[in-house]
């Protein structure tokens, strides 16, 4: 067998073996993402809520629960968000890039 199928097959049995609890000689890696101030981002994107909550791919009620404290942005909105707080014009400029002349959306 060739060396990257070695590797792979490696790598499988070390996360079946993890999985079923075997953690001796595991590397794991945790990321710890803040509670974001979903107000706070937003206000300081300047956009509206309509118009933010559409920026980052949520629904406007969605983004409401949010800044109401009745709901709590989990898994990828909560890493784009605490993105967007380090950087407000991220999604701007990653979406212009994206679609600057290069496809259009419709």
């Amino acid at each position: 067998m060739s060396e990257a199928y070695q590797s792979v097959r490696r790598g499988l049995e070390e996360a079946l073996a993890y999985a079923e609890g075997r953690r001796d000689g595991a590397v794991t890696h945790e990321v710890r993402v803040p509670e974001p101030d979903v107000a706070a981002i937003r206000a300081r994107s300047g956009l509206s809520q309509t118009a933010f909550a559409r920026s980052i791919g949520v629904a406007v009620g969605t983004l409401r629960g949010w800044e109401q404290g009745r709901r709590r942005p989990e898994g990828p909105a909560r890493v784009l968000l605490a993105l967007i707080e380090k950087r407000p014009s991220l999604v701007q400029e990653a979406l212009s890039e994206r679609f600057d002349g290069k496809a259009s959306v419709g």
